[in-house]
């Protein structure tokens, strides 16, 4: 069972990760876009860490606050909620 939900939050973070990417690589094109409501219930959903890591890497989104603020909170969220469950 343990392997299914390592499996399940690197899917989710490469998910999160490329999510930024393509939403970067569409906004210097002034395509369309990924929505903020998407980007974050992808964090929610487990890939806050790719999510943020893609943020920084593709400089995507470093100057909203609600990123900047909210994408490390999911992620201290998710981070004691797995302690709390594994202890």
């Amino acid at each position: 069972m343990n392997h299914l939900w390592i499996i399940y939050l690197v899917a989710a973070n490469l998910t999160g990760f490329a999510a930024m990417g393509i939403d970067k690589q569409k906004a210097v094109r002034h395509k369309w876009r990924i929505p903020e409501k998407t980007l974050f219930i992808i964090a929610l959903l487990g890939g806050s860490l790719g999510s943020l890591a893609g943020m920084y890497f593709f400089r995507h989104k470093t100057r909203h606050l609600t990123f900047v603020i909210g994408m490390p909170v999911i992620l201290t969220m998710q981070l004691v909620a797995g302690w709390i469950l594994l202890r």
